[in-house]
């Protein structure tokens, strides 16, 4: 199991590339569809905080499964919560079908 100093560092990493990539969005397309970009970033920092929030203070520090399970967990929702952001990005810049 890796530590918790690696797991924080990993939520950095990745919110931060979720981040970077919205801004890179922007820069290219300066009018087109910031309101949506902005909520993406907002909605990043939110699951950053929420995820160092709770590997700040994990349930069960008695119980050493208990404590994996719920690191897993915390990882699990990163991973998912990363993609469901990069999808959103993905989304907004999609290019619009011609008909």
């Amino acid at each position: 199991m890796s530590s918790i100093r690696d797991l924080k560092k990993d939520i950095d990493y990745l919110i931060y590339e979720v981040i970077s990539d919205c801004f890179v969005y922007q820069g290219i397309h300066p009018d087109n569809k910031t309101e949506e970009v902005s909520s993406i970033i907002n909605d990043a920092v939110n699951l950053r905080n929420d995820l160092i929030a709770r590997v700040n203070n994990p349930d069960g520090k008695d119980n050493h499964k208990i404590v994996k399970a719920y690191y897993q967990a915390v990882r699990k929702d990163l991973i998912g919560g990363v993609d469901k952001l990069f999808s959103r990005l993905s989304a907004v810049s999609a290019p619009k079908k011609k008909k």
